[in-house]
């Protein structure tokens, strides 16, 4: 009898069945699936950490640029408060402005300039 279960157990070493190497086909088919996945998910997380990094610069950037015209609007005011001054201490002493209205007036309330209605021009 010791023949007889010799017989049986060499049908089990026989090549796999279809169902197996489906079985594996699919194994091969999801570790291939799982590795693509893998590198777009590190490419997508490249692409995140890359835009970061561009963005972060931008707005350093834009920080920069905004105090460089911060800067520049504080010396504009100052440039403009003192015209406006010497404006101030010219009239009193202009003979062109003490005896005709003036023809241009500078409004630092408004921050521009006024035309009164005056029909002719004064330069000096």
């Amino acid at each position: 009898m010791a023949q007889g279960s010799d017989s049986n157990d060499a049908s089990f070493t026989r090549s796999p069945s279809p169902s197996s190497r489906q079985d594996s086909s699919d194994d091969v088919k999801k570790v291939m699936r799982r590795e693509k996945n893998r590198i777009a998910a590190q490419k997508s997380r490249m692409r995140q950490t890359q835009k970061a990094d561009s963005l972060h610069l931008e707005s350093e950037n834009l920080e920069k640029e905004n105090a460089a015209l911060r800067k520049e609007v504080k010396q504009l005011r100052e440039e403009a408060k003192y015209l406006s001054s010497v404006l101030s201490s010219h009239e009193p002493l202009c003979s062109v402005l003490g005896s005709q209205s003036t023809d241009v007036l500078y409004s630092p309330h408004h921050g521009a300039f006024h035309q009164p209605h005056v029909t002719s021009r004064y330069q000096h």
